[in-house]
């Protein structure tokens, strides 16, 4: 049971850890649009998110799938910049609907991205270890989704407190949270190292 709770709180700290935001910013975006009524729509993008993300730690972890480190970490700020932008593309529109499946396998695809960034980081704790690697991988996995939930949760709360206390208005509410997330986002893609490569 202890080895259950280093894997996952490894996994929590991972996400929530103060220096490595892209995971957070991602959420951020993906949630801003909604409000708790929408759960189910949450739910579902998030689940998608969730699903893609594990699959690639699998298939990485058991090197199924191969990838240049570099060309990750330039994609998962494009990914944010990507959902931020078009939340705000989208703003005007207010009936979804017509988009869900393409949005849903874009999510799917985007975790994918952000999984095989954090397979890295969980390849390097496992070491040279060759037992099995599922039940460490999906301990890590529980608690990476346990940091989404709170996270979901606190932009939820947010978005509440904004709208109800604040009379900000859901279209202003997007629009602020939207471009706050690519005013962070941007300097990231900006300053990656793959611009020294090419």
């Amino acid at each position: 049971m202890s080895e259950f709770w280093v894997y996952f709180q490894i996994g929590l700290h991972h996400v929530l850890d103060v220096h490595a935001y892209d995971h957070v910013l991602f959420l951020t975006a993906l949630v801003i649009p909604f409000t708790v009524k929408d759960w189910k729509r949450i739910l579902l993008s998030v689940t998608f998110f969730t699903l893609g993300h594990t699959t690639a730690l699998l298939l990485s972890v058991y090197e199924i799938m191969t990838f240049k480190v570099n060309i990750v970490e330039f994609l998962i700020p494009i990914t944010i910049l990507i959902t931020a932008l078009f939340n705000l593309v989208t703003i005007r529109k207010t009936n979804r609907k017509e988009s869900v499946n393409l949005v849903f396998l874009i999510t799917l695809f985007f975790g994918v991205i952000h999984g095989l960034g954090f397979s890295n980081y969980f390849k390097t704790i496992l070491g040279g270890a060759t037992n099995s690697k599922l039940v460490p991988l999906l301990e890590f996995a529980l608690g990476i989704e346990a940091a989404q939930i709170a996270v979901v949760l606190v932009v939820l709360l947010l978005a509440y407190s904004m709208q109800t206390f604040f009379k900000l208005s859901k279209r202003d509410w997007i629009l602020v949270g939207s471009a706050f997330v690519v005013g962070v986002v941007l300097p990231m893609i900006l300053e990656n190292e793959i611009w020294n490569q090419y």
